[in-house]
C-alpha cells in the first residue's frame, strides 16, 4: 500500500506558475501551425484527388491510400518523437522532423509513380508528426489545468485555420497550377517553421526535468500510461471521434464533387465552413474552462458528433439530399473542436512529467485508428454513401459508449 501511494503521489504534477506573457505571438503562431501539420498535410491536396487519380492513371482507392499512408506516418512518428523529446528536450527532435518534412514534401511533387508517392506521403506524415506531438508537449510544459484548456482554445484559432485554408488554398492552386504546386507550398510552410525553430524558439524542457534511462525508461513510461484506465479510455474515445472526421476527410471530396457535382472551389468553401464550426466549438470550450468541468465539455462534443454521424447515416439510406448530408458533416467536424480542446488537458492532469510520451500515445491511437478506418468509407466508390455513413456512425457511437461507460462518471477510477 505504501509503495502504491508513493507511486500515485509521484504522478501528481507539482504546482507551477506559467504566466501567459511567457508565450509571445510568434511562438503561439508557430505552435499552432505545427499542430496544423495534420490538416495541412491531409486537407490541402483533397481538391486534387480526381486530378491525381487521372495523372497517375490509378484508382480512387489508391489515391485514398496515399492519405492513409500519411495518417499512419503521423501516428508512428508521434510514438517516436514524443518519448525522444521527453529525454532530449523539445528543440532537437523538432528540428530533425522539420528538415525531413521539407525534403519529403518536395519529393512528393517530383515522383512519377503512385507507389512512390504513397511511400513519400508516409515519410511526410512521419516527419510532420514531430511538430504535432512536440508542440502539444510544449503547451503542457507551459500550462496546466484550465489554463491549458484556454491556451489550447487559443491555439485552435491558429491550427484550426489549417482545415479552413488548406482545401481553399488547394482549390485555388489547382486553378493556376498543377497538383504538384500544393506540395511546394507545404515544403515552404515547413521551411518557415524550421527557420523560426532554429532562431526564435527557446527550449521549454530544462535538462533537470528530462527523463533518463533510454529505451527501457520509455517502455516503462508507456506501460504506466497504458495501464491507466481513465487515460487510455480517454485516448480511445478521442481517437474514435477524430477517426470519424478522418472518414469525412477521405471521402467527402469524391462524394461532394463527383456524386453531388460541387466544383473544387465550392468544395473548398464547404470544407472551410465545417472547420469554422470546429474553431467556434473550441472557443466555447475555452470560455467555459474553469466554469464547467472539462469532462462535461468533452462529453458534449462526443454527443454532438454522434448526432452528426447519425444524420450522415440516415441520408445514406434514405437519399434525403445534400443538405442533410452537409448538416451531418458540419456537426461531425465542429464537435471535434470541443473534443480536442478538452481531451488533452484531461489526459495531462497527472502526466505533465510524461507530456511527450502521453501526447504520443494520444496521437498514435488517433491517427492509427483513423488511418485504418479512413479507406473503408470509400468501399462503395462514388455510387453509394452507405459505407461512409455506417463507418462514421460506428466510430462516433463507439466513442460515445466509451465515454459513458468509462469517463462520464465523476467517481470513475484512474489507474
Amino acid at each position: 500500500m505504501q509503495t502504491q501511494t508513493q507511486t500515485q503521489e509521484q504522478l501528481q504534477p507539482a504546482p507551477v506558475s506559467r504566466p501567459a506573457p511567457a508565450v509571445g505571438l510568434a511562438m503561439m503562431l508557430a505552435l499552432g501551425l505545427m499542430m496544423a501539420f495534420a490538416p495541412l498535410s491531409m486537407d490541402m491536396y483533397l481538391p486534387a484527388f480526381p486530378e491525381i487519380e487521372r495523372v497517375f492513371g490509378t484508382s480512387v482507392s489508391m489515391v485514398q491510400l496515399s492519405l492513409t499512408a500519411c495518417i499512419i506516418g503521423l501516428a508512428l512518428g508521434q510514438l517516436i518523437a514524443g518519448p525522444i523529446s521527453d529525454q532530449l528536450g523539445r528543440r532537437k527532435p523538432l528540428i530533425a522532423g522539420l528538415v525531413l518534412y521539407v525534403i519529403s514534401s518536395l519529393l512528393c511533387a517530383w515522383v512519377p509513380y503512385i507507389e512512390a508517392f504513397i511511400a513519400l506521403r508516409f515519410v511526410q506524415g512521419l516527419s510532420g508528426a514531430a511538430g504535432i506531438v512536440i508542440s502539444r508537449a510544449i503547451a503542457r510544459d507551459l500550462f496546466s489545468g484550465p489554463s491549458l484548456t484556454k491556451f489550447m482554445a487559443n491555439l485552435t484559432i491558429v491550427f484550426g485555420a489549417g482545415p479552413i485554408l488548406s482545401p481553399v488554398i488547394g482549390g485555388q492552386l489547382m486553378r493556376i497550377m498543377d497538383w504538384q504546386g500544393i506540395f511546394y507550398v507545404l515544403a515552404g510552410i515547413g521551411g518557415v517553421l524550421l527557420i523560426y525553430t532554429l532562431f526564435g524558439m527557446r527550449e521549454t524542457l530544462p535538462a533537470e526535468s528530462r527523463r533518463s534511462g533510454g529505451l527501457a525508461q520509455t517502455r516503462r513510461d508507456i506501460a504506466t500510461l497504458i495501464r491507466d484506465r481513465f487515460f487510455i479510455s480517454l485516448a480511445l474515445s478521442q481517437g474514435l471521434t477524430v477517426s470519424c472526421m478522418f472518414l469525412y476527410i477521405a471521402s467527402s471530396s469524391f462524394v461532394l464533387q463527383v456524386r453531388y457535382g460541387l466544383s473544387p472551389s465550392v468544395f473548398g468553401i464547404v470544407f472551410a465552413l465545417n472547420a469554422c464550426g470546429q474553431i467556434l466549438m473550441s472557443q466555447i470550450a475555452g470560455r467555459l474552462a474553469g466554469k464547467v468541468p472539462e469532462r462535461k465539455l468533452f462529453g458534449t462534443g462526443v454527443l454532438i458528433q454522434s448526432l452528426g454521424a447519425g444524420l450522415v447515416l440516415v441520408n445514406a439510406f434514405t437519399g434525403a439530399g445534400m443538405w442533410l448530408l452537409l448538416s451531418g458533416f458540419f456537426l461531425t467536424v465542429a464537435s471535434v473542436g470541443m473534443i480536442l480542446t478538452t481531451s488533452f488537458p484531461l489526459a495531462m492532469e497527472r502526466y505533465g512529467h510524461l507530456a511527450g510520451s502521453a501526447s504520443a500515445i494520444i496521437g498514435v491511437l488517433m491517427f492509427m485508428i483513423g488511418g485504418l478506418l479512413a479507406p473503408l468509407g470509400g468501399l462503395g466508390g462514388v455510387d453509394t454513401e452507405w459505407p461512409l455513413g455506417v463507418m462514421m456512425a460506428a466510430t462516433a457511437w463507439t466513442s460515445c459508449a466509451i465515454f459513458w461507460l468509462q469517463i462520464a462518471r465523476p467517481s470513475a477510477k484512474r489507474g
